[in-house]
């Protein structure tokens, strides 16, 4: 999301670069999507394919938002747009099959039921290695799992977004689906440099975000601020913490934290390769506890699409 500029301005060189050293880092999970600049950040990392090669990096991207005819956003979860959605976004990539492939947002007119049995049908195919949702309920997910094992749920998790401690990390356990968590370092709060207004103008995301507006985004700065004291002490980046405590919530949890600095980026892979003891893991919970951060997690724009379950 980052190589769209959706947290401030980025370039195709920033991009190439966080992607060598992503490589080098160990990372290969990759994580984009068909409206990141509308094919944008697919694009770049297609180029990037094509000139370095795949290697064994595993590519997920996602399909099902998209625009009706006065240009308002609408989802669509139909056989027919995920197919040609799927089709334009393997072009972009540059490959012949991506390896994870996410419903996007949920369309409350197509069934969760012929929704999974579309994407059960792509991966017989051959289009697609396995299949996932983003942002949905234990409810959906069950039902999905129904039909046909599902191998992945995206939600937002961290240290200052707890939703899915409430059944849904729980409920990927149960049926075997990896829950990754999108945005780790709670959008840069959890790191030794959180946004300042500044920053936040920067980007349409941010400066229309609660956590970010008005008196909560001192608020949360100073909130968050135990844990940079914390890492501080541990001799640790802030972000390797809010990464290594995601990472510690089970075996089955993934972070794919997105960055525009090679710099921010190695200290992400820092929380991955040190991880944390279970003295630590207690003193964090102890400085952020559940219900810390100011703000609803969403905008009532923001919150058009993800499934509520609590």
């Amino acid at each position: 999301m980052s190589f769209a500029g959706f947290y401030g301005p980025a370039t195709e060189a920033e991009s190439f670069a966080i992607l060598d050293a992503a490589r080098d880092g160990g990372i290969d999970h990759l994580d984009t999507s068909n409206v990141y600049g509308a094919g944008l950040s697919e694009a770049i990392i297609g180029r990037w394919i094509t000139d370095r090669g795949q290697g064994d990096l595993r590519i997920a991207t996602k399909a099902g938002i998209t625009k009706d005819a006065d240009g308002k956003r609408v989802f669509d979860n139909s056989d027919a747009h995920l197919r040609s959605e799927l089709e334009a976004s393997l072009k972009r990539l540059c490959v012949e099959q991506v390896d994870l492939f996410y419903v996007h947002r949920r369309d409350s007119r197509t069934p969760i039921e012929a929704v999974t049995e579309t994407l059960a049908a792509l991966q017989q195919e051959g289009k697609i290695g396995g299949f996932g949702f983003s942002e949905i309920a234990p409810t959906s997910l069950a039902r999905a799992a129904a039909i046909h094992p599902v191998a992945a749920v995206q939600s937002e998790y961290s240290l200052q977004t707890r939703q899915p401690d409430l059944g849904l990390r729980q409920s990927c356990a149960a049926t075997g689906a990896a829950l990754v968590a999108f945005s780790p370092v709670g959008r840069g709060l959890l790191t030794d440099a959180p946004p300042d207004a500044d920053r936040v103008e920067t980007s349409a995301f941010l400066k229309t975000n609660p956590r970010f507006t008005g008196a909560n985004l001192q608020r949360n700065i100073s909130a968050s601020q135990p844990l940079r004291d914390l890492a501080a002490e541990a001799g640790l980046p802030c972000a390797a913490l809010a990464i290594g405590w995601t990472l510690a919530q089970g075996d089955h949890v993934l972070a794919i934290p997105g960055t525009r600095s090679v710099a921010h980026l190695l200290d992400l892979i820092a929380g991955a390769r040190a991880p944390l003891d279970a003295d630590l893991l207690v003193e964090i919970d102890r400085r952020m506890p559940v219900g810390w951060c100011h703000g609803a997690r969403y905008s009532p724009a923001q919150q058009v699409g993800p499934e509520d379950y609590c």
